[in-house]
């Protein structure tokens, strides 16, 4: 990345995590963990020492959605096979859905057919019926549901984790829901949190940091380049509203653990930085134009160049600590995507 930019950067297929840490360093708290301070050179850690980093009276918030087996394999009415990935539930009993066809070693590839107007047979009984493309995605498509049983009694029997071709072998679904999840909901985990296992939640009580919880299900990651989020439900309790107002106010900091947090807590706070309970479906886009208002830190994993994550972090970080952490985590191997390591962003110490 010594002369590409953070959204021309080319991903080296050798950095791309292809298997779950806990199998091949035999823990998720082990990865490693690069830790941007302000504008200061990176500093390389682990996560499992993600508390050590912290200060007491700080607070981390973390995403409770839990991930659901939103693969499904379906019937176009000509009788080819392709594989439906369920995104995001819309108002008015809408879908969002994103339409691929099978690869012969498992994985899926996008479908560039037409599929608008058309009905496709799920695997289980049931259908998808295909209302037209999502405005502004070449992509997703908005469609109905018609189910025997509830959805995620549906899922829970005929669905299976989205994966990707980074991914050659297929994982149970425990491998991509966090520890502290409890309501189902997300297409793809909310996979910054991954690593923050029992023992790290711990040690960040243990040290005097709070963690409290809001709920965004997330959709799935695989938009094209310059495509910009779509809304997502999520729900932010006053409990965790009083919470991280009390922090700003005693002088703590409010570290996101994802991308989906700082979504979430950014659509709650009103002008001033105050945050109020809430819920529904957010809409929201963070861009460095717009900045943040409540969050302080983010621990996020590391994204691909020309994704919209980017912009946020900019947002959080500042452009020139971003493009100096992308270039170490290139330069150093660090791995990408939902098994591969971490970066911690916290603002410079006063």
């Amino acid at each position: 990345m010594s002369t590409a930019t953070l959204e021309t950067f080319v991903l080296p297929p050798e950095l791309e995590a292809t298997e779950p840490p806990e199998v091949t360093l035999g823990r998720r708290d082990a990865v490693r963990m690069l830790v941007s301070i302000g504008e200061e050179a990176p500093r390389p850690s682990i996560a499992r020492d993600f508390a050590q980093w912290l200060d007491e009276g700080d607070l981390v918030v973390v995403n409770t959605s839990a991930t659901i087996p939103a693969a499904i394999d379906a019937t176009t009415a000509d009788g080819r096979a392709v594989v439906v990935h369920l995104s995001t539930e819309l108002p008015t009993a809408l879908h969002l859905i994103e339409i691929r066809r099978p690869n012969p070693d498992g994985t899926t590839a996008p479908d560039p057919d037409e599929f608008g107007g058309t009905t496709l047979q799920l695997a289980g009984g049931g259908a998808v019926r295909v209302l037209g493309r999502m405005p502004q995605s070449v992509r997703l498509w908005v469609a109905t549901l018609s189910l025997p049983v509830p959805l995620l009694d549906h899922l829970d029997r005929w669905g299976r984790p989205i994966r990707y071709r980074y991914v050659p072998d297929s994982w149970p679904l425990h491998a991509y829901t966090n520890a502290f999840a409890r309501e189902p909901g997300s297409a793809e985990m909310p996979s910054a949190g991954r690593v923050l296992t029992p023992d790290v939640v711990t040690d960040l009580v243990a040290h005097g940091i709070a963690v409290s919880p809001i709920v965004l299900h997330t959709g799935v990651a695989s938009l094209e380049a310059h495509e910009m989020p779509y809304p997502e439900r999520y729900r932010v309790s006053a409990p965790t509203a009083r919470l991280v107002n009390a922090t700003r106010e005693s002088g703590g900091r409010v570290v996101a653990v994802g991308t989906t947090v700082v979504r979430a807590l950014e659509t709650v706070a009103d002008d001033d930085g105050v945050v109020h309970p809430g819920s529904g479906w957010t809409e929201l886009v963070v861009t460095p134009e717009r900045g943040v208002r409540v969050v302080d830190g983010l621990l996020t994993g590391w994204h691909e160049p020309e994704a919209s994550h980017l912009r946020m972090l900019e947002a959080v970080a500042g452009r020139r600590a971003l493009e100096l952490a992308y270039r170490t985590a290139i330069d150093a191997g660090y791995r990408w995507h939902e098994f591969g390591d971490v970066h911690l962003i916290l603002p410079a110490r006063s």
